[in-house]
């Protein structure tokens, strides 16, 4: 698969997830991204890291997500604990606490050494709460995601060789029978 592809289908697919209008979920205002580089490319996760295959998922995660106007996190890999890169007024935005580390291709893993790169002020957190998520290659970002994470069915299903989930999160649903539930808050 040419870089071109793999950087348009990670642009079809954050556009897709953040544009889709669903009554009663949160307005993705932060996205998480999650991507194994050697899955993409056909290789088994962690063994393949490829660069500049990463490199073209950020940009074109990064090109949905100014048009949407969300912000973007990028998951490192385990050796980096699932840390997060983000834009430095992003972190204070949300008052996130950086972490002191910066991610390299076997310690941070492809996609999160090409944010590193790619953001204008780059930083690490360890912790989010994002509103919506995009798993290329099945990397586990849930634990970065709001508690109610609902699956999304996108119309494209992979990036290059990687499976392709996503989700978009909701309040929890408390009260009971006689509680009643509406999104206009939300938007």
């Amino acid at each position: 698969m040419q870089l071109n592809e793999i950087r348009n289908s990670a642009y079809a697919a954050a556009k897709e997830l953040l544009s889709l209008q669903r009554p009663g979920f949160f307005r993705p205002r932060l996205l998480v991204v999650g991507c194994s580089s050697s899955e993409i490319a056909g290789g088994e996760i962690g063994h393949l890291s490829s660069p500049q295959i990463g490199a073209a998922v950020v940009e074109g995660v990064l090109s949905a997500c100014k048009e949407a106007g969300c912000a973007v996190a990028f998951q490192c890999c385990e050796h980096l604990n699932r840390a997060l890169i983000v834009e430095n007024e992003t972190a204070e935005k949300l008052g996130l606490e950086p972490v002191w580390v910066v991610p390299a291709p076997k310690a941070g893993g492809s996609l999160a050494t090409a944010a590193w790169q790619a953001i204008s002020q780059p930083t690490a957190v360890e912790h989010i709460r994002a509103d919506a998520g995009l798993d290329i290659g099945e990397t586990f970002i849930g634990m970065h995601q709001r508690d109610v994470a609902v699956p999304v069915r996108l119309s494209q299903t992979s990036v290059g060789h990687a499976h392709l989930t996503a989700a978009r999160c909701r309040p929890k649903l408390i009260g009971g029978e006689r509680a009643k539930y509406t999104g206009e808050h939300l938007k």
